[in-house]
């Protein structure tokens, strides 16, 4: 059954609960979703301390739902749309950056209810982060970003802001075939506001916290990002303003200094967002 983004909203702002799996039908509460956002960000980290160019502008194909067993989310990210020279984008740097983060609900998979507490559903959890990074030359050799993590995941009743999901994961790092450290990420969407057209006002964001990172791949042996975003959503468009705040963010250290200048990897970051929902 495919359902609006609108129709998640309002989903979203009603009592949680457990996921039921126990009668056989896993495909129950199948729904999907697609949306491109035109976006602009400014002072996105990690960036070179003092540099000129400071924002640019992407499309992000943006996409997730339920089929069965299988809970996915994920986007693709088209970065510096205009290839313009003022952009801290495309210049060494890969256009392309693509997030998939796959689930697996075990509620499904076993026919039991794992549910316990807060607990609402349990997941062989996945993500794989691909791009976006430095261009690989024939000197470096390691190519561009290529990051999967696997653990367990759930989603999590959290009081007003409703369902949560909430990862754990173990990070092997693909260029360099060895594990680096784990990852904690959560992410949510809140209607706060609704309007008589039906449209609302929602919060949403997710934070990604890494930790353990191995000397010899990080200079920084913790991380995080941490996105707050207040969009108004129609069933058809929505705007909105991402506040995200960093700190030694992917395991870089704050001003640490690689040879081409200082990095910021500290700080906050503006976005702003235009939407199509299809």
């Amino acid at each position: 059954m495919k359902k609006t983004l609108l129709a998640l909203g309002l989903a979203a702002a009603m009592p949680t609960f457990a996921a039921d799996y126990t009668d056989g039908d896993t495909h129950k509460n199948d729904y999907k979703w697609m949306q491109g956002n035109l976006m602009y960000s400014i002072d996105e980290a990690p960036r070179i301390k003092g540099a000129d160019e400071n924002g640019h502008d992407y499309f992000e194909l943006e996409f997730g739902g339920r089929s069965g067993v299988l809970d996915f989310y994920g986007y693709v990210d088209f970065f510096n749309l205009t290839s313009s020279e003022n952009s801290d984008k495309g210049n060494g740097t890969s256009r392309v950056f693509a997030k998939l983060a796959p689930r697996l609900s075990l509620d499904g998979i076993t026919g039991k209810d794992l549910s316990f507490g807060p607990i609402q559903e349990v997941y062989l959890a996945t993500l794989f982060n691909i791009g976006g990074g430095s261009i690989a030359t024939e000197a470096d050799g390691d190519g561009d970003l290529y990051n999967a993590f696997v653990g367990v995941g759930s989603d999590v009743s959290v009081p007003w802001l409703g369902k949560v999901g909430l990862n754990a994961y173990a990070l092997y790092d693909v260029n360099n075939k060895d594990w680096n450290g784990y990852q904690i990420s959560a992410n949510w969407f809140k209607p706060f506001y609704f309007f008589e057209n039906g449209s609302f006002f929602a919060y949403q964001g997710y934070f990604d916290y890494q930790f353990a990172l191995k000397d010899e791949y990080s200079t920084s042996s913790n991380g995080g990002a941490w996105f707050n975003g207040i969009y108004w959503h129609s069933d058809r468009f929505s705007l909105g303003y991402g506040l995200k705040a960093y700190k030694d963010v992917y395991g870089i250290k704050d001003g640490v200094n690689f040879g081409f200048g200082e990095f910021e990897s500290t700080g906050v970051s503006h976005y702003f967002a235009a939407i199509y929902k299809f």
